[in-house]
C-alpha cells in the first residue's frame, strides 16, 4: 500500500473494505502508512461504506495510551502507565515511577518491538543513558508497571464479528516479541514462543472485553492481558490487525481464519440485501471484500 494513491474525488466501489493496518508497517519501510489508512478509511466511510476495523480501529492501533484511555473507560484494569514525549521525560517519570519491576514500551509498537523490561526504575533509566533504548516511532513512551505472571505466560483473546472466538496461552518467558504469525518471526531466532488454544476466559471478562469492542467500532482483534499471583488481570495491548498461529491451530477446535472468512462473506451478503438495488446496477452479482493490509 505504500505506492498508493487515491482520488477523494471519486466514489468507492461497493463492497466490504477490511481494515488491517499494522501498527508494525514502520518494521517493514512503510512508516507513513497509517496516515495514508486514516485517508482512505476516512474516504471510505464518508461514501457509507462497510468498513470492517474502521478509522476509530485504526487510531486505537497506533496508539497504545489511547488503548488504555479506551479500555478503561469500559471498566477494564490495565496496569499502571505514565506517558512522556522523548526521553528526558521518561527519564524524568523513572525518577518518581518508585520501584520495579518496570517496562518502556513504544506508544506505538508492534510484535513487541522496542518493549524493554527492568528490575528497577533505576535500570531502566541506566539504559536510557546509554542509549540502549529503542525509541518509539511517534516519539512517545510508555513507561508501565511489569505484571508478573506466576506461569510466565500471557493470554490473548480472539474476537471475530466482536463475539469471543477462542484464547491462546503465549509462553512469555522468552521475550515480548510475542506475535503468532509465522512472518513476525525472526530469521535465526530461537524456536517460537509455545502458543496452546484454550476455550474460554472468564466470562465476565469475555463480555467487558465484547462491549468494549461494540463501543469502539473494532469486529476483529486480539486482545492480550496477564494474570498475577493474587489472580488480578491486567490488560495490555489490543491488536486490530491480529494474526493466528498456524501451528497451534492445527489442533484448534475452532479454526479462526475460517470464522474471518465467513464473518466477512456474511457481511458481504447482508450489504447486497440491505443497499438498495440501484447502487449495485453497474456491478458484478457477488459485491466484492477488500482488505488494506501492510
Amino acid at each position: 500500500m505504500a505506492d498508493y494513491d487515491l482520488d477523494l474525488g471519486q466514489v468507492p466501489p461497493e463492497g466490504v473494505f477490511y481494515n488491517r493496518m499494522s501498527a508494525s508497517s514502520f518494521t517493514r519501510g512503510h512508516d507513513r502508512v497509517p496516515e495514508l489508512t486514516s485517508i482512505t478509511l476516512a474516504w471510505l466511510e464518508r461514501h457509507g461504506r462497510r468498513v470492517i476495523n474502521g478509522s476509530r480501529a485504526l487510531q486505537l492501533e497506533v496508539n497504545k495510551a489511547a488503548q488504555y484511555a479506551a479500555l478503561e473507560a469500559a471498566g477494564i484494569t490495565v496496569p499502571r502507565t505514565l506517558v512522556g514525549l522523548g526521553f528526558p521525560a521518561i527519564s524524568r517519570l523513572l525518577d518518581r515511577f518508585g520501584d520495579g519491576p518496570v517496562i518502556l514500551k513504544p506508544n506505538r509498537g508492534g510484535k513487541g518491538s522496542g518493549v524493554a523490561g527492568f528490575e528497577t526504575a533505576a535500570a531502566a533509566a541506566t539504559a536510557i543513558k546509554a542509549g540502549e533504548i529503542e525509541p518509539s516511532i511517534d516519539g512517545v513512551t510508555l513507561v508501565q508497571s511489569y505484571i508478573k505472571s506466576p506461569r510466565g505466560i500471557v493470554t490473548r483473546a480472539e474476537f471475530i464479528g466482536g463475539k469471543f472466538n477462542y484464547a491462546v496461552e503465549i509462553d512469555a518467558t522468552k521475550g515480548f516479541e510475542l506475535c503468532p504469525a509465522d512472518v513476525c518471526q525472526m530469521p535465526g531466532a530461537e524456536a517460537t514462543p509455545q502458543f496452546t488454544i484454550i476455550d474460554s476466559i472468564d466470562t465476565e471478562l469475555a463480555s467487558r472485553y465484547e462491549a468494549f469492542l461494540r463501543a469502539n467500532g473494532i469486529d476483529i482483534a486480539g486482545i492480550e492481558f496477564v494474570t498475577d499471583a493474587s489472580g488480578k488481570c491486567f490488560t495490555y495491548d489490543v491488536n486490530t490487525n491480529t494474526n493466528y498461529n498456524p501451528e497451534a491451530e492445527k489442533i484448534a477446535a475452532r479454526n479462526a481464519p475460517a470464522a474471518v472468512a465467513q464473518f466477512l462473506i456474511t457481511e458481504r451478503d447482508h450489504q447486497l440485501h440491505t443497499t438498495p438495488t440501484k447502487a449495485f446496477a453497474l456491478q458484478r452479482p457477488a459485491t466484492k471484500v477488500s482488505a488494506l493490509a501492510v
